[in-house]
């Protein structure tokens, strides 16, 4: 198999399963590939890997490191990552080495159920792996469980009730690993809280040194200066303090707009200048949208204060 410049694409199980060594899938749309059992040259997906479906991958060890975007990660001691279709994977390391199973589910397996639309809800397929979820020996029992009653459904003969059974433990294995990325969070309370404050020392930074030269901050920019990905950004955020990373932002801004409409050279159209607004009325509708007066009443407010004063 010939490389190219471009990540290789698994448009079917069957190339998948070529790929990496294996016998052909035992259903089209769905299956469950062994790590112990593969026989594949990473050289073939130096260039990177996509599919046309969704991967859940259970590892209980790997060396070597895979690579999204610029980051690398270790997942030395193993755990769970969840890739969504189209998504870019990376092997970097010829001599890895994985220990764990995946379970590969196309689309079309899933559209005639309303698990279609829900999956979408699962936030943790657009985490990177650096955001892997790591699991208990309980946890862990609990995942294989699931892992081995789709691989025994799909060993049974296939008949009418197959795919409604193996649905039912898909959607039982995104309800766990939602629990169990719960659960992390609130175990990982000190590096979460660490990130709170990196987060604040980032928008003060921002508003206090950029001035407005590069725009507002945005989801993503915070983000990648946080090595995370903004979904994980606002799971956690929302987890830990009932507000997403969007919502954060906000605040930090009407924080700092008040402090610039607090000081009399600054008008209403300075201070959304300040803060990265392009447009003043922009500025004063999210004010008033969260303070509930507008910025010129906010001002005339501090104004009467220190009259009366």
């Amino acid at each position: 198999m010939k490389t190219s410049q471009s990540p290789f694409h698994f448009r079917s199980l069957s190339v998948l399963h070529e790929a990496m060594g294996i016998s052909a899938p035992l259903h089209p749309l769905i299956s469950i590939i062994d790590y112990g059992k593969t026989r594949f040259d990473p050289k073939t997906f130096e260039n990177g890997t996509k599919s046309d479906f969704y991967k859940i991958s259970f590892k209980t060890k790997f060396n070597g490191k895979i690579r999204y975007g610029q980051g690398y990660y270790d997942f030395e001691n193993g755990g769970m990552s969840f890739v969504s279709p189209g998504q870019i994977l990376r092997m970097d390391n010829e001599e890895a080495d994985y220990s764990g199973m995946s379970l590969h589910i196309h689309p079309d397996f899933i559209r005639p159920y309303s698990l279609l639309k829900k999956i979408k809800d699962y936030t943790f397929f657009s985490y990177s792996a650096a955001e892997a979820l790591y699991l208990s020996e309980k946890e862990k029992k609990t995942i294989y469980d699931i892992f081995e009653n789709i691989q025994n459904e799909l060993n049974e003969r296939i008949d009418q009730f197959s795919q409604d059974v193996i649905i039912s433990q898909i959607e039982l294995l995104l309800t766990y690993s939602n629990r169990f990325y719960n659960r992390q969070f609130i175990t990982r309370k000190s590096v979460n809280n660490d990130l709170l404050s990196k987060m604040e020392g980032l928008l003060n930074d921002f508003f206090d040194n950029e001035k407005g030269i590069k725009g507002l901050p945005t989801v993503e920019f915070v983000a990648s200066q946080l090595n995370l990905t903004p979904r994980y950004l606002s799971d956690m955020l929302r987890h830990h303090t009932r507000q997403n990373a969007q919502q954060h932002i906000h605040d930090k801004l009407i924080e700092k707009a008040k402090e610039y409409l607090s000081e009399s050279q600054f008008s209403v159209s300075e201070t959304a200048y300040q803060l990265g607004f392009e447009h003043p009325q922009s500025f004063s509708k999210l004010f008033k949208k969260k303070t509930e007066i507008t910025p010129n009443e906010y001002k005339q407010s501090l104004q009467k204060f220190n009259n009366e004063s």
